[in-house]
């Protein structure tokens, strides 16, 4: 059986399609693994990219990657409404197929060594390859992004797991984990009121009362003129999309506002997808169909998660 993964890694660069287009451009045409998407996001001043296939043979390709970030984006002149603290930011490897979560923080560590031993990056394990407690949520990592992080990780408890103990000086630091597949989700609402998507972002987050395994914002996107209630599902079966919807919807009512659309950045589990389709069938007196195509489960999530610019290459399985 093939050993299959998904690799996201994230740049802190969303604006400049040029800069985007040199980096990723090691990734493209390769044997063994796709490149999937590339998802630039000018407010967040972000890219998404997804990786699928065999892990070994995504190597070498996303090394020459890190090269061109590092030639290309000094963090000393970002700014966006994403947080950060790495010019590659964050970099996870997660098992699909014939692959276990333990062979993920395998590749995760030869990635971390070679990266830090090439360009003298610092390097943090997180998620299911983090060897420390306080490195399993990437948000703890992040915490004061790089600005605070040239003081912070002068502190014994944040001494990286590879590379020097101060970070680049316009690179940043990177965090290079294994994970099970999370939900990037965000929902736009019909206002520009920050403090709203606060609201509600409080209203779900596990930090902060609301759903295990949630952690969730606010963002303005200053181009559309509405804000964002932003957030990772780190876990989709505890948490299924629709749950989320349906709360979003239902706190943002209190402050007299509606949801305008949603959307998915990166990937997703076709059974996310299926369990919030069922729910809405059910909802309405639907006979589900368990074996309705892609086609048909993208236009049935448009029409119940109200998902914008998402087609069939947004669910993983289409792309195997």
């Amino acid at each position: 059986m093939a050993r299959i993964v998904q690799c996201v890694p994230n740049i802190s660069e969303g604006k400049d399609l040029d800069i985007i287009n040199y980096i990723v451009e090691p990734l493209k045409n390769k044997e063994g693994f796709k490149l999937v998407s590339v998802e630039p996001d000018l407010n967040y001043h972000r890219t998404v990219i997804t990786l699928i296939g065999e892990p070994d043979m995504m190597i070498e390709p996303l090394l020459a990657f890190f090269k061109r970030s590092l030639e290309k984006i000094d963090l000393n002149h970002h700014q966006g409404e994403h947080p950060r603290m790495g010019a590659v930011d964050v970099l996870p490897f997660i098992p699909i197929s014939g692959i276990t979560i333990d062979e993920c923080t395998t590749y995760a560590i030869r990635m971390a060594e070679q990266v830090s031993a090439l360009y003298d990056i610092p390097v943090f394990l997180y998620a299911k390859a983090a060897e420390h407690p306080n490195r399993v949520n990437l948000p703890d990592i992040r915490k004061g992004e790089f600005e605070g992080m040239k003081e912070k990780i002068k502190e014994p408890e944040w001494k990286p797991d590879f590379g020097p103990q101060r970070i680049h000086p316009t690179f940043g630091c990177v965090a290079i984990g294994a994970r099970i597949p999370l939900i990037a989700y965000n929902i736009d609402l019909d206002t520009d009121d920050e403090k709203t998507a606060n609201f509600i972002a409080k209203a779900i987050r596990q930090s902060s009362g609301g759903f295990k395994f949630v952690q969730a914002g606010p963002a303005f996107l200053e181009d559309k003129g509405f804000v964002q209630v932003t957030m990772n599902i780190l876990d989709y079966k505890k948490n299924p999309m629709y749950r989320i919807f349906e709360t979003v919807k239902m706190e943002a009512k209190r402050y007299h506002v509606h949801i305008k659309g949603s959307e998915v950045v990166g990937l997703i589990p076709k059974e996310t997808l299926i369990e919030s389709i069922k729910y809405y069938e059910q909802v309405n007196n639907i006979p589900f169909n368990k074996d309705m195509s892609y086609e048909e489960m993208v236009q049935k999530g448009i029409t119940y998660l109200s998902l914008r610019d998402f087609d069939c290459y947004k669910i993983i399985e289409a792309n195997l």
